[in-house]
């Protein structure tokens, strides 16, 4: 019986990458989506909350408003989703990170509701209905008052510092995830498939 070729019977068999769990496309397109809205509502609040008041302040006042709500009703499904859609499992990791992305994962859900809430609580103290896309006029959380509006303005300003800082070491932890620890932890968020070779290297 003739024997292989020496090259053949060294040569070890083909390793196939593994698929790599991910978010569903709905919780994928709900997280991107609101992302970008909150970059963009804040760079909005920021540039416009020093401006003179002006029918341009005015109207930048009320897109940060739809902003707002609209993040508000993302979040909200967002949450929904993920209460009723198990999660893939975590990459690997030390524990103190694991439970620190959890952590990090159940304040950020909760300054996405509590911050535009907040907002709106604001507006409706100032005298200011939300009529969100100069369609819905929304109701009021409270009625008009000069003191509770000065106080509501100082608490949505800080909740909307605290989630960008927050947005900030969580896309922080995603990069390092990416380019130190090469695990598939952005990937999971990212649209495709995402795989890893049999010695650990990730794949697109």
């Amino acid at each position: 019986m003739p024997s292989l070729p020496a090259a053949d019977a060294a040569s070890p068999p083909a390793m196939q990458p593994l698929a790599v769990p991910s978010y569903t496309g709905t919780a994928k397109t709900l997280h991107w989506l609101i992302a970008l809205l909150i970059t963009g509502g804040f760079a909005l609040g920021a540039f416009m909350v020093d401006l003179r008041m002006s029918p341009t302040k005015l109207k930048l006042f009320s897109y940060h408003k739809w902003i707002g709500i609209t993040v508000l009703a993302l979040a909200l499904a967002r949450l929904a989703w993920r209460l009723t859609h198990r999660p893939p499992p975590e990459a690997p990791m030390p524990r103190w990170q694991l439970r620190t992305a959890q952590a990090t994962h159940a304040l950020l859900y909760a300054l996405m509701i509590a911050t535009p809430l907040f907002g709106w609580l604001y507006s409706s103290a100032s005298g200011f209905p939300v009529v969100y896309l100069k369609i819905w006029q929304l109701p009021d959380l409270v009625h008009k008052d000069r003191e509770l509006a000065r106080i509501l303005v100082q608490v949505h300003g800080l909740l909307a510092w605290s989630i960008a800082w927050l947005v900030v070491l969580h896309v922080g932890a995603a990069l390092k995830h990416q380019f130190v620890d090469h695990d598939a932890t952005l990937r999971r968020m990212w649209f495709g498939r995402a795989s890893v070779s049999a010695t650990g290297g990730q794949k697109p």
